[in-house]
């Protein structure tokens, strides 16, 4: 910050569950040395002042640790950390990390909806482009799955659940006490093709104008760069108002076009037998689809059909509304199904809805995106993104597809679209770009 250089230092009040049972976030404060040759002139205070950390808000849990600093372009700096919460820790300094407002669960935007992250490390980074960066694991941990399911204290270590990794972008903005960021919606950027597997401890490089994450499983230390196109999504999430069209194999937003039913292409194969090994076994294609609607039910009643391509042996795909009030996404080849839904909450009957669920044949999940935002369990469920099964063939059955009347426009792409993607055919609208 400046001529000074911040470093993060932690304070352990105990030992216990988990190792650390109990912790707190200070700073290492030196003026002089980034110029001071000699190392016995080197001075460091400690911040912030007084003998109080960086601790959870009001009502937390005892942990608060990893914290991650980044400074904003008004001098401002930005801090986010660790609990066993179920939700990362914010907060701004405004006088170089002397003072700190009131920590608060970390928002995509001030007074916004939380972040959702295990017991695990979670950075942000300030860009050369004046944007920031930050990974996380976008779920809740043991603590929501506890409080969601009341598993009588069957939570599971606060540490799992660390692949995949997700990113997200920032940008800042004026606010009455200062510049604060605003984050755009989540990417996957990261997974192993075992879910136990833990990637954490991140760090981020630009290179020429490329980005690249290093983490590490605790056994291997890897570099990674991060797609373009993943990265300048993200950082033009929030401008975004087009709608995508590469690998679009159905449009059905013409005037016409949207009728009970239609021919359906062929969707992805995810899993198949490969002639070109000696056994004849299996290969994994790590294709996908993304199914785009926008829709308006006139009753939140359960089992409504609204996009069905099931055939005899129930082979296929069916989109339908649960008694939840949500919609469910089932996926069958035959031989066995995948299922998950979206969010409680969000569907209000009458009112014209935008859903992007996106089947992604990389790290086998299922997402939804509703009117723009990632689904990320809400409080209802650990995670909103759900696995769907790797041996799972496909999605395709009957070569017609049945669409409700509730449907209005519809759109199939062939290949998973990206979260910033749905969030741009979000903005482009029903029928064109929304002012």
């Amino acid at each position: 910050l400046g001529d000074t250089a911040l470093c993060v230092l932690h304070k352990v009040g105990a030992m216990g569950a988990g190792f650390f049972a109990q912790s707190e976030g200070a700073f290492l404060k030196s003026a002089n040395i980034l110029t001071e040759r000699d190392a016995a002139r080197i001075t460091f205070a400690t911040l912030p002042d007084g003998d109080i950390g960086l601790r959870t808000p009001p009502g937390g849990g005892r942990v608060a640790e990893e914290q991650s600093i980044v400074a904003l372009s008004d001098g401002s700096l930005y801090c986010v950390y660790r609990t066993v919460d179920g939700w990362p820790v914010s907060t701004y300094s405004r006088d170089g990390g002397h003072t700190w407002t009131p920590p608060a669960y970390a928002t995509y935007a001030p007074g916004g909806r939380r972040f959702k992250h295990p017991r695990a490390a979670n950075f942000a980074w300030r860009c050369a482009n004046g944007k920031f960066l930050y990974w996380f694991h976008n779920h809740g941990g043991p603590v929501i799955a506890k409080k969601a399911a009341d598993l009588s204290g069957r939570s599971g270590s606060p540490y799992d659940d660390r692949n995949p990794a997700w990113l997200v972008a920032g940008e800042e903005r004026a606010s009455a006490g200062g510049r604060v960021i605003h984050w755009s919606q989540p990417e996957i950027l990261l997974y192993d093709d075992d879910p136990f597997i833990r990637m954490s401890y991140p760090d981020l490089v630009e290179d020429g104008g490329k980005y690249f994450v290093t983490e590490t499983q605790k056994n291997i230390g890897r570099v990674h760069e991060v797609p373009a196109a993943l990265v300048n999504g993200l950082f033009n999430q929030f401008a975004n108002k087009k709608a995508a069209t590469t690998n679009l194999i159905l449009d059905l937003f013409a005037p016409g076009k949207l009728k009970p039913a239609v021919a359906l292409p062929a969707l992805p194969e995810f899993h198949l037998r490969d002639n070109r090994r000696p056994d004849h076994g299996s290969r994994d294609t790590r294709a996908g689809f993304s199914l785009d609607l926008w829709l308006r039910l006139d009753a939140l009643a359960p089992d409504q059909p609204l996009l069905d391509n099931r055939d005899a042996a129930g082979r296929g795909l069916l989109v339908a509304t649960t008694a939840h009030g949500t919609l469910r996404l089932t996926l069958s080849d035959g031989r066995e199904t995948s299922a998950w839904e979206c969010d409680r909450g969000l569907l209000r009957a009458g009112q014209l809805h935008h859903v992007v669920i996106t089947v992604d044949g990389g790290p086998k999940i299922i997402t939804f995106v509703v009117d723009g935002v990632l689904n990320d369990g809400g409080d209802e469920r650990q995670f909103g993104w759900g696995r769907f099964s790797l041996t799972l063939r496909s999605a395709n059955g009957a070569p017609t597809l049945t669409i409700a009347p509730a449907v209005g426009g519809l759109r199939i792409y062939s290949r998973a679209l990206r979260t910033s993607e749905a969030v741009g055919n979000f903005r482009a609208g029903p029928a064109g770009p929304q002012k």
